[in-house]
């Protein structure tokens, strides 16, 4: 129905105008976008999004939440349309915007959501401006893809000290968005909940892994990184990254984790790689290199 400038809009409908406009102006005075790092997960692994907003609004702002109202909210579904869970109301601290700069933040989304399947996933993020019950603006969708991996070895221990907990330690090879790649999992043993999921970088798998348990129950992982460079990392029942060393082939072949009669564990036939003595050596043979 189309009303002439001398009849009256009803009132219903300039409360709707009212509310587009509000909706427009805080569109109009905030640009914003959402990325994900990398588009395939291993399920239990930080889902990092980062959130980048642009201040047009003329003047300082100050992205906050007042108790009722969050500045910053995510929708986080399934690839059928499905919302997934939250964990919780999460509270983001405060973000200062100067006249026309930019700010990201950058959120781990498995720590607010319960993302505890596999599958494809969408996640957007929603802006509100200070002052501003409706949302101020929205972001584009970005997607990932979380997936189980393959399970390569698994060590039930116990904990030193505790004599009724227990820890699950698991290596998985993931091939994600590049090469393939080795994780290291957590697990608490009386409930299954996930304690740390996390890379511990490239794998070639000319060489199998080697991974065995010492006798303060912390996992030793040696695999096999570059064509000539093997990675040794100590993991204890924390998921703590206790060591990690860059080993290269010793004189008879290649790096061995050696068990011994009390239980330790040490990394035989290797000659451990000092990137400063790396770095040193380079820049010896440039310089020769430089000689006329």
């Amino acid at each position: 129905m189309l009303y002439s400038s001398h009849q009256m809009i009803p009132q219903s409908l300039k409360f709707i105008f009212a509310i587009l406009l509000c909706i427009g102006s805080a569109q109009a005075q905030l640009s914003s976008s959402l990325q994900i790092t990398k588009k395939q997960h291993l399920m239990g692994e930080p889902v990092l999004a980062v959130v980048t907003v642009t201040n047009h609004a003329g003047r300082e702002l100050i992205l906050q939440s007042d108790g009722r109202f969050q500045w910053l909210n995510f929708n986080v579904k399934t690839a059928d349309g499905t919302p997934i869970n939250s964990r919780g109301q999460a509270l983001f601290g405060p973000i200062k915007i100067g006249v026309g700069q930019t700010m990201a933040r950058e959120v781990d989304l498995s720590q607010h959501f319960q993302l505890n399947q596999s599958g494809n996933f969408t996640v957007s993020a929603a802006i509100r401006l200070p002052d501003h019950q409706a949302e101020g603006t929205s972001t584009n969708r970005a997607f990932f893809n979380q997936s189980q991996g393959s399970l390569y070895w698994s060590q039930k221990v116990g904990i030193s000290g505790s004599s009724n907990q227990s820890r699950e330690y698991r290596i998985f090879n993931f091939s994600g968005d590049s090469k393939p790649q080795i994780y290291a999992q957590v697990v608490d043993g009386k409930t299954g909940q996930l304690v740390r999921t996390f890379l511990l970088g490239d794998v070639l798998m000319l060489r199998k892994p080697v991974v065995t348990v010492d006798r303060k129950q912390r996992m030793h992982l040696m695999f096999l990184a570059t064509p000539v460079m093997w990675v040794h990392y100590v993991i204890d029942t924390d998921a703590k990254v206790l060591n990690r060393q860059i080993h290269q082939r010793g004189p008879v072949g290649d790096p061995q984790l050696l068990v011994l009669a009390d239980g330790s564990v040490q990394v035989t036939n290797s000659i451990p790689y000092d990137p400063i003595a790396a770095a040193e050596q380079k820049a010896k043979i440039h310089k020769a290199s430089d000689r006329p």
